[in-house]
């Protein structure tokens, strides 16, 4: 190793300290007192939370607001661990040198991942036949009132190898193996970095790289099926067959603000010293890149079909659009997740400084939890939705509890790859 790079800490670990705990307490008591009011009333019958009001054809009760509150975040935040470690394996398949020094903060992601596990899926279980429309076995009995030819076609994605609306073995199937893979090889990348930092030499960065590629494979798939079945199949009836790229880019640009905000929140507490203003550049090119991105899919997406204007089609943002509820957050998507980013990050200087980059990813990170908040409540509430104290509290409880578990990850190990062979060229690194 050059001298250079011996002259910085390589063995630096952060001090997840009392301090930093007590500010993400904080925020969690705030975000569950707030949660705890929402609750209280809806079941009061405060807000949209109206007895005897109607979502999807059947009675609407106030604990399908929090059913929907809890799968919003519970899909979100998996999709910023996720991308993580997606993001980690990315720069091994590359062989990028630039990132080396900020690696261990994209893998400390994927801690949440166990956690995201259990999580989706004792949720689905519990609330599953209220937020899901097709878990209604009357929809799939050809001689019930309420029978649905085109949801009775689709039983066999979410039912086989069991009779339709018995219990959803494939999807619950599905759900299971791809979460199993997602930690298993989020552990191999934890063991191969751990015996990297002991041991040295090349041998490991190779096999992270061939192991980066066997996940690449797998989240390629995974990935966009569990957008299906998480996300899209909440609007049975409707489809789209970019939903998954969508899903991955409001994901993928979630979770790059969330490594930028690490990193810059590292820097500031004095860590990586490693890392100067061309690597935050970088950071900065990906979060403005990938939100131009994002914003290139939802327009796809929409112009397609407003252009044919099939009703099928067309009645996912009708609804969405002419509501009253929903309508004015279309604008706030746009706005939070193309506008005031492309404006802001235009200019060179502004993706290199971190007070723009901490703006625009905070900004980011709540406009894409709206992102989904538009994909998941009005296919699950109705006209019974918003964003209310129990949506904001919500939010707040999951991002400190996320917050805790990727810091407290983060502290078991090494902050900086020191053995990484290509630490020397990210030392270098100018552009």
């Amino acid at each position: 190793m050059a001298h250079e790079v011996q002259n910085f800490n390589l063995d630096q670990k952060f001090d997840f300290n009392a301090g930093i705990k007590k500010s993400i307490m904080t925020v969690l008591l705030i975000g569950t007192a707030l949660l705890v009011v929402g609750v209280v009333l809806a079941m009061m019958g405060g807000g949209h939370a109206e007895e005897g009001a109607e979502a999807g054809g059947h009675a609407f009760h106030w604990y399908q607001r929090l059913f929907a509150n809890v799968w919003i975040n519970n899909v979100y935040f998996t999709g910023i661990a996720i991308v993580g470690v997606f993001f980690f394996a990315i720069q091994y398949a590359a062989q990028a040198g630039w990132s080396a020094p900020i690696t261990r903060v994209m893998l400390a992601f994927g801690n949440w991942l166990p956690i995201a596990a259990i999580l989706m899926i004792a949720s689905f279980f519990v609330m599953g036949h209220d937020l899901f429309h097709w878990w209604h076995a009357e929809l799939f009995d050809k001689a019930s009132s309420e029978y649905d030819a085109i949801i009775d076609g689709k039983g066999a994605f979410f039912y086989w190898p069991m009779e339709k609306g018995t219990f959803p073995v494939f999807y619950i199937a599905r759900m299971i193996i791809f979460f199993g893979f997602w930690v298993f090889f989020f552990t191999k990348f934890k063991k191969i970095a751990a015996a990297e930092d002991q041991l040295g030499g090349t041998s490991h960065w190779f096999k992270m790289r061939s192991w980066s590629a066997y996940f690449l494979v797998f989240f390629a798939v995974s990935s966009s099926v569990s957008a299906w079945d998480w996300v899209m199949s909440i609007d049975t009836h409707w489809f789209s067959t970019l939903f998954g790229w969508y899903v991955f880019s409001s994901w993928f640009v979630a979770g790059l603000s969330a490594i930028t905000l690490l990193v810059i929140f590292l820097k500031g507490k004095g860590y990586l010293e490693m890392v100067n203003e061309n690597h935050v550049h970088d950071l900065g090119k990906f979060v403005f890149g990938f939100s131009i991105f994002w914003t290139y899919l939802w327009f796809s997406q929409f112009l397609l079909i407003y252009y044919a204007n099939i009703p099928e089609e067309s009645v996912y943002f009708i609804e969405r659009l002419s509501s009253d509820v929903y309508g004015g957050f279309i604008f706030v998507n746009i706005a939070m997740n193309f506008v005031l980013p492309f404006l802001v990050l235009m200019t060179r200087d502004a993706k290199r400084h971190g007070i723009f980059l901490k703006l625009v990813c905070t900004l980011l990170i709540v406009g894409h939890w709206v992102d989904f908040f538009l994909m998941v409540q009005p296919g699950t509430l109705g006209h019974n939705g918003g964003i209310g104290f129990m949506e904001i509290g919500m939010f707040l409880v999951y991002g400190s509890a996320v917050a805790l578990v990727v810091l407290g990850g983060l502290a078991k190990g090494n902050l900086i790859p020191k053995n990484h062979p290509m630490l020397e060229e990210s030392y270098h690194h100018h552009i």
